[in-house]
């Protein structure tokens, strides 16, 4: 028999990213804000399990916002449901709009760049987009910009023992892990691990535990890859099955394993 494993923090801080139990190194959250010097706002968003043409991105009718809304099909019968997002961001402040953005989806993460322009022209550009926790008052209006701005890849407060829901999951599975006993014994997993190409999955069975690892790159202007390992399931006998009698389906930043029964 295989059977699913607890998500148990590896030191006593607690998981490195609270929004993946795999994730290891890298800028943590499920999205990152970051002002480029010419006062583009670029923007990712993981979205596990979306292919590249399952996302739509528009113009908010106030020019204040893009909306987005990204469909992960269920891509095997075990799968407990597709799952939906929806989220938006843009600005907060009265002297922009909007004027243009690009987007692109690969590998379970969506990546955005919006520019804005000045409507109010007594006014100096500012920056207030919708960046996260870190946004002040005092970076609105004509004093000097201090580059990066945005969310802090780094937060300690994305460290700790209790994992987050993804928040703009409207319908489906908001965690990054999900398993389905097996009639014959054996078991089902999915694994979410954004941003990595399919290529870059690496499954191993060691003392008895199937472990997964995944390498995601640095793309566009990411603060820099992310490194993704853990155990998912456990055999009920320390002897360990070779590799290729594992199902292994990789795609959109999602893994997905079929362990046969030992």
């Amino acid at each position: 028999m295989v059977v699913p494993l607890r998500a148990i923090p590896s030191s006593r801080e607690g998981f490195y990213a609270i929004n993946n139990q795999f994730q290891a190194n890298g800028p943590k959250g499920f999205m990152e804000f970051k002002m480029l010097e010419n006062e583009d706002m670029y923007v990712r968003i993981d979205f596990p399990g979306v292919p590249r043409d399952g996302v739509r991105v528009f113009l908010d009718q106030s020019k204040k916002a893009v909306c987005i809304f990204a469909d992960a099909p269920k891509e095997h019968k075990y799968d407990y449901s597709e799952r939906n997002y929806g989220t938006s961001t843009g600005l907060v402040c009265k002297c922009c709009e909007i004027s243009g953005f690009t987007s692109f989806m690969s590998d379970g993460v969506l990546r955005l760049l919006l520019t804005k322009s000045n409507i109010t022209p007594q006014r100096s550009s500012c920056i207030s987009f919708l960046a996260g926790p870190d946004f002040r008052e005092d970076l609105r209006g004509n004093g000097p910009h201090k580059f990066p701005h945005g969310t802090d890849p780094n937060d300690p407060k994305l460290t700790g023992r209790i994992l987050m829901l993804h928040p703009c999951v409207n319908y489906g599975s908001e965690m990054a892990y999900e398993s389905k006993q097996l009639q014959n014994g054996g078991l089902y997993v999915r694994v979410d691990m954004p941003g990595v190409p399919k290529e870059n999955f690496t499954v191993a069975v060691m003392n008895g535990r199937v472990r997964v690892t995944g390498e995601a790159p640095a793309i566009s202007h990411d603060s820099s890859g992310r490194f993704y390992t853990g155990d998912v399931a456990m055999l009920s006998t320390p002897f360990d099955i070779p590799i290729r009698k594992i199902k292994i389906i990789a795609k959109n930043g999602v893994i997905r394993l079929i362990i046969p029964p030992v």
